[in-house]
C-alpha cells in the first residue's frame, strides 16, 4: 500500500445547484467514483480534502450544504477527511504526515478546481517528494476572465494539465488509470 488517492474539494457547491458550479463537474465526479471504487476494492488509502471558508465566504461556508463533500464520493469511516482553509491541500492539514505515517510514496490526485487546488496540491506533492499522478478527467474547472478576455474552461484545463505533465506529474485519463 504505497499509493494513496487524494480527492480534492468534491463539494456540493461545485455541482448543479451549487454556488460555484464548474464545467463538467458531474462527469469528473463520476470518473472519480470509478477510481475511488478501485482504491476501496484494493484496500488502498484514501484521503478527502474539504475546503471551508469562514462565514461570509463566497462558497463552501462552514455548516452549509454546499460545503459538504458530495454524497457520490462521500468518505467512508476508514477514510480521513482533511479540512483546509488555504488553496494548498498540504498547508495546515496534517495530510503530509498522514501519508508519511502510512508509508505512502505515490499519490493519485483528483478533484476540483484544476487551475487552483489541483494545481497547488500537485505541485506541493511533487515538491514534498511524492510520485504524483493526476487523473485529468477526474478534475474540473470553469471559464476564467483576465482583463477583457474570457478563457474557456476546456482551455484552462488543458493549459494546466499540460504544465503539470511537463514537470510535476504523470497526467492520464480514468480509462488509462483503471487499466494499470
Amino acid at each position: 500500500m504505497e499509493t494513496a488517492l487524494i480527492i480534492v474539494d468534491e463539494q456540493n457547491d461545485y455541482f448543479t445547484g451549487g454556488k460555484f458550479q464548474l464545467v463538467n463537474s458531474e462527469k469528473a465526479m463520476e470518473n472519480t467514483k470509478r477510481v475511488l471504487d478501485k482504491f476501496r476494492e484494493n484496500k488502498q488509502l484514501v484521503a478527502h480534502i474539504q475546503h471551508i471558508f469562514p462565514q461570509g465566504g463566497p462558497f463552501f461556508v462552514e455548516g452549509t450544504p454546499g460545503s459538504e463533500i458530495h454524497k457520490v464520493v462521500a468518505p467512508q469511516s476508514n477514510e480521513k477527511v482533511f479540512t483546509k482553509s488555504a488553496i494548498n491541500s498540504f498547508i495546515g492539514t496534517g495530510l503530509e504526515q498522514h501519508l508519511r505515517d502510512n508509508k505512502i510514496t505515490k499519490v493519485v490526485i483528483t478533484g476540483m478546481m484544476t487551475h487552483m487546488c489541483i494545481d497547488s496540491a500537485t505541485r506541493a506533492a511533487k515538491d514534498l517528494g511524492f510520485d504524483v499522478t493526476v487523473i485529468e478527467d477526474c478534475c474540473a474547472t470553469r471559464d476564467l476572465t483576465f482583463g477583457n478576455k474570457t478563457v474557456k474552461a476546456e482551455d484552462v484545463h488543458a493549459s494546466y494539465m499540460s504544465a503539470l505533465a511537463f514537470a510535476f506529474a504523470k497526467v492520464i485519463t480514468t480509462e488509462e488509470y483503471l487499466k494499470l
